[in-house]
């Protein structure tokens, strides 16, 4: 007598084992090639600075010290950089949600009047942009250079997130749920705050997270619109310091090769190490609060890049 088939769907053959083993493996692997680095950078940055430097610290930290965390934070520049990227990245998240989710969900509309002449007027700007130069002279024309306002309105709308956005409405949504509103009496307004918005959670936290990371890690508008250093984000000011530090170091390697005091050629060749290990400490202060965000979207990450996948 024949087993039923559903014990027969349960057993695994030798090859299917033999490939359970190596798919685990592999993930195992790509979970370790991601998260040695951030755990270097950590184990790095509360390493005594020479232990560093020689290479010493490989999978735990060494002579644990704050040090680097100690000098940084003494800098009061960072402590402006971070306010000036916290206010950047709030309020320019806001206005590139306030223009995407409301273009998306008019351009998920086919029955829209005009709708190819607009579909074609955001893909243009999609693939050809008008270059840095141009969008220099416009921003100097509207009075915007060393502004805050820059950093918040430049470059408000990604015609990328838009169409994920739209994907969304047109898949996730059933049409029969709008069609419902408008028999109610329901505006167009209407149905897009009382419908399309709260069914649109896991989008929006999708797309905000793009645009947050954007905002938190941008740094070449900055540099190119920027010359006030009380507007300056913490991108930038991290990289002056980096800058600085790397200048330390050279002058340590010059000064090797003069006749100088053996004590202050100590003193110096531990502030190089120490630079190295600064870079480390920048770079876990620049990515913490990122990382500290990410838990709380995860949920509606994982469903938002699913989108368009599937619909059943």
């Amino acid at each position: 007598m024949s087993r039923p088939a559903e014990t027969r769907i349960r057993e695994f053959h030798p090859g299917e084992k033999i490939f359970t083993v190596f798919l685990y493996a592999f993930l195992l692997l790509a979970a370790f090639i991601c998260a040695y680095p951030l755990w270097f950078t950590i184990i790095s940055s509360i390493s005594d600075a020479d232990a560093v430097y020689s290479g010493a610290v490989r999978w735990f930290p060494t002579a644990v010290t704050t040090e680097a965390y100690t000098l940084v934070f003494r800098n009061n520049e960072i402590w402006m950089g971070y306010f000036n990227t916290i206010i950047y990245t709030l309020a320019g998240t806001a206005f590139n949600l306030l223009l995407t989710i409301p273009a998306a969900y008019a351009m998920s509309k086919k029955r829209m009047l005009g709708h190819g002449i607009l579909t074609a007027v955001f893909l243009i700007p999609m693939y050809f942009g008008g270059g840095l130069i141009p969008t220099y002279i416009l921003m100097n024309s509207l009075h915007l250079l060393d502004t805050r306002w820059i950093m918040i309105i430049n470059g408000g709308l990604s015609i990328y997130n838009m169409i994920v956005t739209r994907t969304y409405f047109q898949v996730s949504i059933p049409d029969s749920l709008f069609e419902a509103a408008s028999i109610d009496g329901s505006s167009e307004i209407g149905t897009f705050v009382r419908i399309a918005l709260p069914l649109s959670m896991p989008v929006i936290a999708v797309i905000a997270l793009y645009y947050a990371s954007a905002h938190w890690n941008s740094y070449f508008d900055a540099m190119i619109y920027l010359t006030s250093n009380h507007l300056k984000p913490l991108q930038l000011v991290l990289r002056r310091i980096l800058i600085e530090n790397q200048s330390a170091y050279d002058k340590v390697t010059a000064a090797g090769d003069m006749d100088v005091d053996a004590d202050y050629l100590k003193d110096m060749l531990h502030q190089a190490h120490m630079a190295v290990t600064m870079k480390y400490s920048l770079v876990f202060i620049a990515s913490a609060p990122m990382l500290c965000i990410y838990p709380f979207v995860q949920k509606y990450f994982v469903k938002g890049v699913m989108i368009g996948s599937v619909k059943g």
